[in-house]
Order: structure tokens, then sequence, then C-alpha cells
């Protein structure tokens, strides 16, 4: 059987959502953190020097809408391309704050920020956090997105997160993902469902702005949701390509 086959036989997936509303206290500053998160920034930018190249992406462009804070994360049952399991939300239950993410193979939004996203992810996840990544393009028109290359990718950015297929394409509907990147912070209290406490950008950077990688705004969301604190800023809408539906 191939892995398309074992994955969508193993896949379905069920969603619930609904809405609640998140509080507390004013964050304080990230020196809470014994270390802080340090992004991967090439020796040019961190100069303020300019990158030798400057990349033009000309793929459409969708900005992450539709969810509030206090929305309720959908229950998921989906496939890990590379081990074969099917992870669930109930998995994820035993941990103070999850990371849900929208990504694919292709974009170049998410091609530009997968090294940090892997790094990044890695800190927090040593903190107490869970994350999880889902592919829901169509392979109908990006086969490059298919389980097979997913599981390639996972190995090749040694993501430390399951990197799950979504071949219905009902989770990201659930979650009303729209692009990709897309990133969902969910933090829950004692035996709350997870609650969404920050959808927005990993950072200012874009594939042709020449702003350097950093994962200000995902990490300070991170922290603050970690500490049980409120955002001390405004949330800006993560940039990328639209989700490949099916036709």
């Amino acid at each position: 059987m191939s892995l398309v086959a074992a994955c969508a036989a193993g896949a379905r997936a069920s969603l619930l959502s609904s809405s609640a509303i998140s509080s507390s206290r004013p964050c304080p500053a990230l020196a809470r953190h014994s270390r802080a998160y340090r992004p991967l920034v090439s020796p040019a930018a961190s100069r303020g020097g300019r990158p030798s190249t400057r990349l033009r992406v000309r793929a459409a462009r969708l900005e992450s809408t539709g969810v509030s804070v206090g929305f309720r994360a959908p229950q998921f049952e989906l496939p890990e391309p590379l081990t074969g399991k099917i992870w669930t939300l109930d998995d994820f239950e035993g941990s103070p704050a999850l990371l849900v993410m929208f990504i694919c193979n292709h974009c170049p939004f998410v091609k530009h920020l997968k090294k940090d996203i892997a790094k990044l992810t890695s800190f927090y996840m040593e903190k107490g956090l869970a994350s999880v990544a889902i592919s829901s393009n169509s392979i109908v028109t990006h086969p490059q997105d298919g389980p097979e290359y997913m599981a390639e990718e996972a190995k090749l950015f040694k993501y430390p997160f399951p990197y799950l297929y979504d071949e219905s394409q009902e989770v990201a509907k659930g979650f009303r993902a729209v692009c990709t990147p897309e990133f969902y912070l969910f933090k829950k209290d004692g035996r709350r469902p997870f609650e969404l406490f920050y959808h927005g950008q990993f950072d200012d950077s874009r594939p042709s702005n020449n702003v350097p990688v950093t994962g200000r705004d995902l990490s300070r969301a991170i922290d603050c949701a970690l500490s049980g604190q409120e955002l001390p800023f405004d949330q800006k809408p993560s940039v990328g390509c639209s989700i490949k539906w099916h036709k």
C-alpha cells in the first residue's frame, strides 16, 4: 500500500468550534525566562548589512483572518506521514499551550521561515509548549506537498513537531485557515479546552523585504502564554500563500 493510500485510510477529521474569552494581567518583560530565544540571523543581517540577494515572490498573498481570541481548538485526527502515527487534539491535552501551524512544502513564505520555525519550536517545546504542523494543500495541483514529500521535509529540517496530512481539508476549514504559514497559539487553564491566545505573524520578515527573520512576534506571544500573562502588543496577521483547495 502506498503512503498516500495509507494516509487516506488512516485519516478522518472531526471538527468542533465555539468561543470563549481570554484574560489576564499585562505581560512582563521577556526577561522572566532564564534564557531567551535567539533566532537564526545571517552575519550580514546581524550587522545591519544588506543580504547578498533579494528574492522576489510572485505568489498570491493572503492574510490570516477569520477567528478571534477565545476560539476553541477544533478536534482533529490526522496521520503523520513520517511515522504513520495518527494524532488527535487529545494527544496535546497535557500541555499548557499548543501551537498549531498550517504550512506546506512549496510556499516561498514557508520556505523563508522553515529553519527558524524548527529552531523556535524546539526551544519552546523544552519549556512545555506543544507544537504541531498541518499541510492541507491539494496534491492534485501541488504534488510536491504530498505525504511522501512531507516525510522527506520533516527529516530534512529536523522538525521537532509532528507534520500532519489533512487530505480532506476538513481540518483546515474547521480552523478557518486560509494561508501558509498560519499560526494559531492556544492556551488552556486546567481542564478547560484549548482557547486561542494568538493568531498572528511569525515576525515582520517576508521573502522580499530584506527584514531579518527573528520570530519576535510569535516568541513574545509564546512567552506570555506560558507565563499566564496577557499580550503587550497588537497582533499582526500572518501573510502567505493561499491554501490550495480541492476544485
